[in-house]
């Protein structure tokens, strides 16, 4: 027994160090995945789905929301923040900053058309639409501006349609969610709010603007203007001088 005496010792000793540095270990690991990943967010060009990011970390769900929530609180009252869009986490500068970044980074802009905004909604409140249900609804043909939202990335082909003439099937993108700033289309108002914010703003609205063109100004009135008529140049006084019918003065 004296001879396993020290060893035993020895044991309990190496088993309290191993278990330290585990512990030491553990807490610069989270310290270490923190940075990890602010550094793939900060790298990535498009949001990363959450199920990538806990591949890429080695960490579970759960454990990724709890170094989001740390990851959020570092940004806290800085110019960057950790957003949540088109389904995925990304690092990026706060809106109120939004100026500033501008005068260095002027991202190419393009301009949609009313069709093309109409054909917009049609689908993200609709899809997935076919090319012949937006037309019903719009009444015009909508060829050229479909193929407008999908040179700019707004929406894409989603399949066919198991109808006759099988007709192709369109839905947004998340190219359309990010340009939006929406994490997913659950994120889209409501229809029937937007129906009665409508309904208040026409309720609301003032009379038409009158075309300037159209309007007959008069002139103001002299503050300062004599209200007597001007008396004659024959007259010394304010009454006229008589005159006979041909309007020469009478002696």
């Amino acid at each position: 027994m004296s001879d396993q005496g020290p060893e035993a010792g020895e044991l309990r000793q190496a088993a309290e160090l191993r278990q330290t540095e585990r512990t030491n270990g553990s807490q610069a690991s989270a310290g270490s995945r923190s940075s990890a990943l602010e550094a793939v967010l900060f790298m990535a060009a498009e949001p990363l789905p959450p199920a990538e990011l806990a591949d890429i970390l080695g960490v579970t769900p759960g454990e990724l929301e709890e170094l989001i929530l740390q990851l959020e609180a570092a940004y806290a009252g800085r110019g960057i923040q950790v957003t949540r869009l088109a389904g995925g986490y990304q690092v990026a500068t706060r809106p109120e900053y939004g100026p500033y970044v501008a005068k260095l980074h002027k991202p190419e802009r393009f301009r949609l058309s009313r069709a093309a905004l109409e054909t917009l909604a049609i689908v993200a409140y609709k899809q997935p639409a076919t090319r012949p249900e937006i037309e019903a609804i719009r009444g015009v043909n909508s060829d050229s501006v479909l193929d407008t939202l999908s040179q700019y990335e707004l929406v894409c082909e989603a399949g066919r349609k198991e109808t006759p003439g099988r007709p192709l099937l369109y839905r947004t993108t998340s190219n359309f969610l990010g340009h939006f700033g929406l994490d997913s289309v659950a994120d889209l108002p409501r229809l029937d709010a937007v129906a009665v914010d409508e309904s208040e703003n026409q309720a609301e609205a003032p009379e038409a603007p009158v075309d300037a063109s159209q309007v007959q100004v008069d002139a103001p009135e002299a503050a300062h203007a004599p209200q007597d008529p001007v008396p004659s140049e024959s007259s010394g006084s304010g009454a006229s001088a008589p005159t006979d019918a041909d309007g020469q003065p009478q002696p």
